[in-house]
């Protein structure tokens, strides 16, 4: 008795073959599918000798339930479940203590989840910053005590420095000064610059070779990835062990290699990593794909606005802000929402042209250019040869008499020591160097950053947007300064700013120009600007801060509706549906349900027509994701819905435990079996993998409230009846196509370009 496989030859699909973040996938093998029980024996029971009819659902069938990689999760279902498995535990803990104990346990166990969460990527989180500040410093010199300190650490113990000089001690040494001997004239100049740029090709070297090695999926930023997960879609693998291991390494390569990128981003995905990972420590997380989205949700947005203020930048300031200084903000709302959108263009017409051209083909070899690039440019301008996070934070601060920043460099001539606040002071020499310098590093943050957003290692895009507006935000505010002190007796400066006091702090022009470029790139407001605000603590600011939020953000969806998140998603085909996006198109279901005219007819199943031969050769011909039940082809009355996976397992899972089943068994999805002859093989019955509640609309419901019930329940895909007879299927992918064609992009773009 043949009781082998398939009646037909399977083939993969069209398909096959698609390209996610740097990774080329193929789609004809599956892997983290649960195996078949195959050692399972023969369970089929006889009665009067003749075989009884099992229900293969009567005992979990390994893979049931489960979804295959690139597939969205049904989260009507997955909801479904947990309900199910809530009520069985509640029953279940009235009968005994043990039962109790497990109830309390299985409730306790999401916040000992988010614990462990918080405990482990916290502890990476802080790895990788002290990690990156390390090798950053290496690029320009050694700790005599101890490779292993950075500068700072170095100097620490040191009784030779000063305050005004407080990061030149002895036990630290350039690079120059321990291969030549010498710290000062052209040639030592020159060796610092060489190490400098080795270093950086080195660190970025690695970066890409290791990503491209072990974890494709580590490189990039992950947000629009996760977004996609998130809404429900299947990658798997790009939260696995493997990714987190090689993204942690490779993101402190990366920032530590002086590219423009910034951190913040990579971490949401390392964050939602060790979300992943712990989640399969818990039985009501592991089997719940939806849970396990939950999860993944809150570690990635709290764990964000923690880490910018507690580890980056926190700064105070001392000065309220005057209500004519709303101008210069809302013009840094303009020039951070005119920057984001030309950010946006640029940078997505470039990674269009790494997917098309040649370039996408020398992965390396672009890191390596731009990485070149970077450190020569960089490394003559000491605010471009710092690490972007310590720019920010210099640009944040808020200088005081003890400041030995270039950009504190003022005239203190009439200012007494035991002054708590500091008036408005000439600026020096000093600082109009350090704002041309500032000026050079503008453009070139402005430039640089479009090309390396996107290459083969992580990359984030918050530390450098927010260096652009912080350093346009300084030289705004120091400008402001200025024009108040000389000018103080104008009318717009008369009455709040009068001669000896201190009116204008350039510290809060740089936040606030900080706030408007990220929200120019992002598009976000809200969480921006209470990221923003944790970072003063005071609630004076929230003011300036949402001003220039939203001017940004007006400024931005006036040149260009998507942020650049939103932007890389379209780019890579990504199904994912934006809550935000309005569709008012006056179209009906019938316009955008298949089978269209002409399509060949609807593929169903039939309830009980229908042997496993018909069956396998249907799936075996076709590429759908599930198939319809009806009662006859004739009636097309909608019974249920079969997902293609449970069919395919529950078919091969009734060959290796019942015995009989060949290619003439009959396949019933009925709740009863009528009796069969004698001499026929046994049937299968897989009632129970079929959904006996489908979501379905009417053929005339307005595709609005499609849309709108596919972004609100998550659906797969929704069946469209007329009177009770089935006539076609909208799909999440049809959704998609159809938006995508209203808004005049190619709609054959969607899932995976």
């Amino acid at each position: 008795m043949d009781n082998t496989g398939y009646c037909n030859e399977s083939s993969t699909s069209d398909e096959d073959m698609v390209e996610i973040a740097g990774a080329t996938l193929d789609f004809s093998t599956t892997e983290d599918v649960p195996p078949l029980d195959r050692d399972k024996g023969s369970v089929m029971e006889e009665v009067n000798g003749v075989p009884k009819l099992m229900d293969l659902l009567d005992d979990p069938v390994p893979g049931v339930g489960t979804y295959e990689d690139f597939n969205t999760i049904d989260w009507v279902r997955e909801k479904s479940k947990d309900r199910d498995r809530h009520r069985e535990i509640t029953s279940k803990s009235r009968e005994s203590t043990w039962a109790l104990v497990k109830s309390v346990s299985d409730a306790f166990s999401g916040w000992l989840l988010m614990l462990l969460i918080g405990l482990m990527s916290g502890a990476l989180a802080g790895g990788i910053d002290i990690s990156a500040h390390w090798m950053t410093d290496l690029k320009e010199g050694v700790c005599l005590n101890g490779f292993w300190f950075n500068h700072e650490h170095c100097c620490w113990t040191s009784n030779e420095t000063t305050f005004q000089e407080r990061d030149k001690c002895p036990q630290w040494k350039s690079w120059a000064e321990l291969i030549i001997g010498t710290t000062e004239g052209p040639f030592a100049y020159i060796m610092n610059y060489l190490m400098y740029v080795c270093w950086a090709l080195l660190f970025s070297f690695l970066a890409v070779t290791l990503v491209r090695a072990f974890a494709p999926y580590a490189c990039g930023s992950g947000i629009p990835e996760i977004k996609t997960i998130l809404s429900g879609f299947i990658i798997r693998g790009y939260l696995g062990k493997w990714t987190l291991i090689i993204k942690t390494i490779t993101l402190v390569l990366a920032v530590s290699s002086g590219l423009s990128l910034g951190k913040e981003g990579p971490l949401v995905h390392v964050a939602c990593c060790c979300g992943n990972i712990l989640c399969h420590l818990f039985t009501k997380y592991r089997k719940n794909e939806a849970k396990r989205r939950e999860v993944r949700n809150n570690s990635s947005g709290l764990f964000t606005n923690s880490y910018t203020r507690l580890v980056l930048f926190y700064v105070e300031f001392h000065t309220p802000w005057h209500l004519l200084e709303l101008v210069p903000f809302v013009l840094l709302g303009i020039f951070g929402g005119i920057w984001g959108a030309f950010f946006i263009r640029a940078n997505i017409a470039w990674c269009r042209r790494r997917k098309t051209t040649w370039l996408g083909h020398y992965p390396v070899l672009e890191v390596l250019v731009v990485t070149a690039v970077t450190a020569v440019v960089a490394f003559p301008n000491s605010y471009t040869r710092t690490s972007t996070s310590e720019l920010i934070s210099e640009l944040f601060n808020d200088c005081g008499l003890l400041d030995s920043s270039k950009l504190c460099n003022y005239d203190n001539a009439n200012v007494t020591k035991s002054s708590n606040e500091l008036p408005d002071r000439p600026a020096g020499d000093d600082v109009y160097t350090a704002m041309w310098q500032l000026s050079l590093a503008l453009v070139f943050k402005m430039l640089i950053t479009v090309v390396t957003f996107g290459m083969k290692v992580p990359s984030g895009l918050f530390i450098p947007s927010m260096a652009v507006g912080a350093i346009a935000g300084r030289l705004l505010g120091i400008g402001m300064e200025q024009l108040a002190y000389y000018h103080h007796d104008w009318a717009i400066f008369r009455g709040w700013c009068s001669p000896g006091a201190d009116c204008i702090t350039p510290g809060l022009y740089a936040m606030v120009g900080a706030a408007a470029c990220l929200g120019g790139v992002t598009r976000m407001t809200v969480s921006l600007v209470v990221i923003m605000f944790e970072l003063t603590g005071g609630l004076e600011y929230i003011v300036p801060l949402m001003a220039a939020a939203m001017t940004s953000k007006w400024v931005a969806d006036a040149i260009g509706r998507e942020g650049i998140y939103e932007a890389h998603i379209r780019l890579n085909g990504y199904p994912f549906l934006e809550a935000k996006e309005e569709f008012s198109h006056k179209t009906l279901a019938m316009d955008v349900m298949r089978p269209r005219r002409s399509d060949p007819p609807l593929s169903v199943l039939t309830q009980d027509g229908m042997t496993v031969e018909d069956v396998e050769t249907m799936i075996t011909e076709t590429t759908y994701s599930g198939f319809p039940v009806v009662v006859s082809h004739e009636s097309q009355r909608l019974v249920g819905f079969v997902l293609r996976r449970d069919l395919t397992i529950s078919i091969d899972n009734a060959r290796q435990r019942q015995d009989g089943i060949v290619c003439t068994s009959r396949i019933f999805f009925t709740e009863y079996t009528p009796p069969q002859p004698p001499s026929s093989p046994p049937p299968l019955k897989l009632r129970g993998i079929m959904d006996l509640s489908p979501f379905t609309v009417t053929d005339h419901t307005a595709m609005d409230i499609v849309v709108d019930i596919f972004r609100k329940l998550g659906l797969r895909q929704c069946l469209i009846t007329h009177n009770g007879r089935l006539l076609g299927i909208i799909t999440k992918k049809d959704i998609l196509k159809h938006v995508a064609q209203i808004a005049n992009r190619d709609p054959d773009s969607i899932l995976f370009n």
